[in-house]
């Protein structure tokens, strides 16, 4: 608020008129500032904001873990054992059927590996003209006729008369085709090393050179590169299958059994058997993960939504029929019968009770004991003995119901608008008071300072006529 040092002189200088108008202005205020006044209802309300958020987040983590116990992957988990996973690993897709099989590794997958001969002198330039490397693969294991891949695009490298062998590798490895280049060097000289980037006899390359003299096979100029290369071919990775011969580009065979997937990691002496099974476990967790949502969700809504006698404290959402209508939504669900015909009709045949509070307890022996009849206990959260497309077991109503609240237009998005709306409403309201504050001060401004003028001027006329009395009285005297 401006100061009004200047007024009071004409009030005698007694009277504090900055004092008036600020308890005017905080008068106008005080529905704003007071105890649960419009300031405490916009945190109350912006905490409920905050808070239904957390709510929701809760929720989608209960959705979340109920479509584990819906969907196909969930119910189809299977674990892979290797009997040495140094040699041989492995893993499967949800739903592979229950198998057992024994690989040997014969060999492992390669890449070609190309070194030309030693160069002298170490940096010298090599001639002008242009190498070509053609990806593609050789016959017979390598040494027999190069088939030129028709998918792979070769690189033509044009080689200057001031090129040396590193200028010439930079250019290979710039291209970011197929082949690496590496200079070696030695006590003969410098060497060019090739090395396919991908392994398998489908990846091999070859080289050639274009001297820019004409001369191709000379073991001068540039075509030294390409005559008298060393070459490593590239090869195929050879395993067998209960006897029966397989082989991959890579090391890793994803085609050979359904739904397995293995990697050879060294070659072998003895068959390393891999075993394909149902995972108990997987589906164990899934559940403790659905109970563990349930929980936290259960709990945080008992919290918010009670009133502690011995504290005399109200949780923030007590009195909020939304929440208590959330929470046995919730309740009702988890307690309600599945459709299924089967053995397991409700969570509690499973080992998964109700507590005191609301939340959910597991028995481990009890729910062991119903793992062993997988399709009775899928059945009782899918419904209908279990089928994908039922809509009526404990997870699928849990699924349903959780969905409906996150939805676009569901409970969540119903009451944050609503909780956004009354923050509006309550933000203007708080502008409208305190424009008036603001008009309040303004107004009771301008009537001090007139105020104040006017006694100053009447002050001026008592003192003048006090001293016209005085000047009277002497000359009458």
């Amino acid at each position: 608020m401006a100061s009004f040092s200047s007024i009071g002189v004409g009030l005698g200088g007694n009277v504090d008129v900055n004092a008036l108008i600020q308890a005017s202005v905080d008068a106008v205020k005080l529905p704003i500032s007071r105890t649960n006044g419009l300031n405490d209802q916009a945190k109350f309300t912006q905490s409920k904001i905050s808070t239904f958020g957390q709510l929701k987040s809760m929720v989608s983590t209960l959705q979340t873990a109920a479509s584990k116990l819906t969907s196909v992957t969930g119910w189809n988990a299977v674990s892979v054992a290797s009997s040495d996973s140094s040699a041989v690993s492995a893993t499967a897709i949800g739903g592979t059927v229950e198998t057992n099989f024994g690989v040997e590794v014969q060999r492992l997958a390669k890449a070609q590996l190309s070194t030309s001969a030693a160069l002298q002198p170490v940096g010298g330039k090599l001639g002008a003209g242009t190498l070509k490397l053609e990806v593609g693969r050789w016959d017979a294991g390598g040494g027999g006729a190069f088939t030129a891949s028709d998918s792979v695009v070769g690189l033509d490298i044009t080689v200057s008369a001031n090129d040396t062998l590193a200028d010439i590798a930079g250019k290979i490895n710039g291209s970011n085709g197929s082949v690496t280049a590496t200079i070696l060097t030695d006590a003969s000289g410098e060497r060019l090393m090739l090395r396919s980037k991908a392994t398998g006899e489908e990846s091999g390359f070859r080289l050639s050179a274009t001297d820019a003299d004409g001369q191709y096979a000379d073991g001068a100029g540039l075509s030294r590169l390409a005559t008298g290369m060393a070459t490593d071919y590239g090869a195929n990775a050879l395993a067998t299958i209960n006897g029966f011969e397989v082989t991959s580009p890579t090391n890793t065979f994803a085609n050979a059994v359904a739904g397995v997937t293995f990697k050879a990691e060294k070659v072998t002496t003895a068959a390393v058997q891999i075993t394909v099974t149902k995972d108990a476990a997987a589906v164990k967790k899934n559940i403790e993960d659905f109970v563990i949502a349930y929980n936290a969700a259960n709990q945080a809504l008992s919290d918010l939504t009670s009133y502690d006698q011995a504290t005399k404290t109200a949780g923030l959402l007590q009195g909020d029929s939304t929440a208590v209508a959330l929470q046995n939504t919730l309740r009702n669900v988890v307690q309600s019968l599945s459709s299924s015909t089967g053995a397991f009709r409700t969570l509690s045949d499973i080992g998964v009770g109700v507590i005191k509070g609301g939340d959910l307890s597991i028995d481990s022996t009890k729910l062991d004991t119903a793992l062993n009849d997988p399709a009775a206990l899928k059945a009782l959260f899918l419904g209908a003995d279990g089928h994908e497309s039922a809509t009526d077991g404990v997870a699928e109503k849990i699924k349903a119901a959780t969905s409906k609240m996150l939805d676009s237009d569901g409970f969540f998005a119903a009451k944050d608008t609503l909780l956004q709306n009354a923050l509006k409403r309550n933000a203007k309201e708080i502008e409208r008071i305190n424009d008036r504050a603001d008009s309040t001060e303004t107004l009771l401004k301008a009537r001090y300072t007139a105020l104040d003028s006017r006694m100053s001027q009447l002050n001026a006329l008592n003192a003048y006529i006090a001293q016209q009395v005085t000047t009277w009285n002497k000359s009458s005297g």
